[in-house]
């Protein structure tokens, strides 16, 4: 099938790959422009513009797509269909109408659930132990347009974004690949999405990771799984910031407040909301690298009524 891809991070490279693999002919790769990154705010492209020029795509990165001109190049390339994965804007009608096939996305969740930018970090804060991929086609609103396939796959106990990001990177491959054979041989039937069912996964923000120590244990190390890479999971100790970056529920009772800090051994343990404790396994104290609990108690003596607190303590 002759396609054009719209993508522009990791988790749409699978995708991308696979499509080559599979024998269509992509036309084109849509991806965002370069931008400033890391300390020195250098130019960096985009992981699927750097996949794409390695198979050898035509990449092309406009900065608005809603140009008449860039619709009118599109028109002229006749693509049968598209493919959406992580782009980064909404792709206007003008746009999805072209292809006869309509512009197909992956979505990694299982739709009407976790609408939005960051359904995998929502779906594991929230406690859900499934989710999956969807492959709708693509309309005006914000994931909403028709089901095409879908697949379910588990969370697991201690499964970081990451982690399931990289998953579902590839089950979303696979799902795209069957998909588009099922749209050229006729065999789906588009079914509606029931939006009284749906539910938002909004784009995260930095106050997200901040560390409410009245949550349970077990929300707040969903949490610290959920929000991997960014913005982190985080707290303050003695004025300096300091990230969790894996933690677990532990089966101790604690005296003290939320936020009270007590050492076992080589175990960094945390009051928690309810009466419930959090284990800290691996943490990073700002001006320091990332090290286990263990590490960090042998350099870091911890005072009487040690707590966790904020910026100004």
């Amino acid at each position: 099938m002759r396609l054009v891809f719209f993508g522009t991070p990791e988790f749409a490279v699978p995708s991308l790959e696979a499509l080559v693999r599979a024998g269509h002919r992509v036309l084109a790769v849509i991806t965002q422009p370069d931008r400033p990154a890391g300390r020195k705010q250098e130019l960096a492209s985009p992981p699927v513009k750097q996949r794409a020029l390695e198979l050898g795509l035509e990449v092309r990165q406009p900065e608005r797509i809603r140009d008449p001109e860039f619709a009118d190049w599109l028109r002229a390339l006749e693509p049968e269909a598209g493919v959406v994965v992580g782009y980064g804007k909404i792709i206007p009608p003008a746009i999805f109408q072209i292809p006869r096939h309509g512009i197909v996305n992956v979505h990694a969740s299982l739709l009407p659930r976790y609408r939005g930018a960051a359904p995998i970090e929502w779906a594991i804060a929230n406690g859900e132990t499934r989710t999956g991929v969807t492959t709708i086609r693509i309309d005006e609103g914000l994931d909403t347009g028709d089901i095409l396939l879908q697949r379910e796959t588990e969370i697991g106990e201690e499964e970081s974004a990451v982690e399931l990001r990289s998953r579902l990177a590839e089950l979303g491959a696979e799902l795209l690949v069957e998909t588009l054979a099922g749209l050229e041989a006729g065999t789906i039937r588009p079914r509606p999405q029931d939006h009284a069912q749906a539910t938002l996964a909004p784009m995260l923000r930095k106050e997200d990771g901040r560390i409410e120590w009245s949550r349970s244990a077990t929300e707040i190390a969903r949490r610290v799984r959920a929000f991997v890479p960014w913005p982190g999971a985080y707290t303050w100790l003695r004025g300096k910031l300091l990230h969790l970056w894996r933690a677990r529920p532990a089966a101790v009772a604690l005296t003290g407040p939320p936020g009270a800090l007590a050492a076992e051994g080589e175990r960094l343990l945390v009051a928690c909301g309810g009466g419930t404790t959090l284990e800290i396994v691996e943490l990073q104290l700002e001006g320091r690298r990332r090290m286990s609990a263990a590490e960090f108690l042998r350099g870091f003596r911890l005072k009487q009524n040690e707590r966790f607190g904020e910026p100004t303590q």
